[in-house]
């Protein structure tokens, strides 16, 4: 969606805020993320957390934003493993083999998937910050064998403020490189429904919602097709020059959230 929202945020009654680039950068919150959230909360803007992220449960996701000093609660927290769990339920899927951290394993399990399965009907992968090669070699003899590829979110890099580091992007780009195998299906952002479904459940206006994030493909692609503001913050992986040579186009640029709700 185009135009018609500024960096007040008049008539945003509910915004989705990516995390890494967007809100924190590392283990460092943004400068002014905090009194962002506190012009929120005043104003009476609902806020969700939504990342692609899937190296942390949603337990340990609140349990970082506490320990930056951000109030925030389970419910307040979408997952690109939400979509995958989703996902592979959908499909009726019980049988996987995981490439992804404890964390990320804990809520597939939780969801009555296996994730360690000799007989997978995927291999799953997330963003790993725990990668092993035997992780590496396992999922690739899979793959040799026809087990499909399902991937959390397709993010190249994961910004930290020495410099982007491999996401699952990255390992998605391994894997057809060594096996030929590209995966058959990509969740989290920038699918639509990362975002729609919160939307209808609160009963709010598509025209009356905006996702805050710091990509490009998937921030503000998300935000298009689901028909809502997309603001791009300069704080991560996106720059203004990004922009000119994109097929994206954001309805706000702002160097970082420190700028918004003021």
């Amino acid at each position: 969606m185009k135009g018609d929202v500024n960096e007040s945020l008049e008539g945003i009654q509910a915004v989705f805020l990516d995390l890494d680039g967007t809100i924190y950068l590392g283990g460092e919150m943004i400068d002014g993320a905090i009194e962002f959230l506190e012009r929120l909360e005043k104003r009476g803007i609902r806020r969700y957390f939504l990342t692609n992220n899937s190296s942390k449960s949603v337990s340990q996701y609140v349990e970082k934003l506490r320990g930056l000093g951000v109030s925030a609660s389970e419910e307040e927290v979408l997952l690109s493993t939400h979509d995958l769990i989703a996902w592979l339920s959908g499909e009726g899927v019980t049988e996987t083999y995981l490439v992804g951290t404890e964390g990320m394993r804990s809520m597939i399990e939780e969801a009555g998937l296996e994730s360690r399965s000799e007989d997978p009907e995927y291999v799953v992968l997330g963003y790993d910050t725990e990668i092993s090669y035997e992780k590496l070699s396992t999922a690739s003899i899979h793959l040799h064998r026809g087990v499909p590829l399902v991937a959390s979110h397709p993010d190249i890099v994961c910004p930290t403020p020495d410099g982007g580091l491999p996401d699952s992007g990255a390992y998605m780009a391994l894997f057809e490189a060594s096996t030929g195998v590209k995966a058959t299906h990509v969740c989290g952002k920038p699918n639509k429904g990362m975002i729609l479904h919160k939307i209808v459940e609160l009963g709010l206006e598509t025209a009356n919602c905006a996702m805050i994030g710091d990509r490009l493909y998937t921030d503000i692609e998300m935000a298009e097709r689901a028909g809502v503001h997309g603001i791009l913050v300069l704080s991560g992986e996106a720059t203004r020059d990004d922009v000119s040579g994109s097929p994206q186009s954001p309805s706000l640029i702002v160097e970082s959230v420190s700028y918004l709700a003021q």
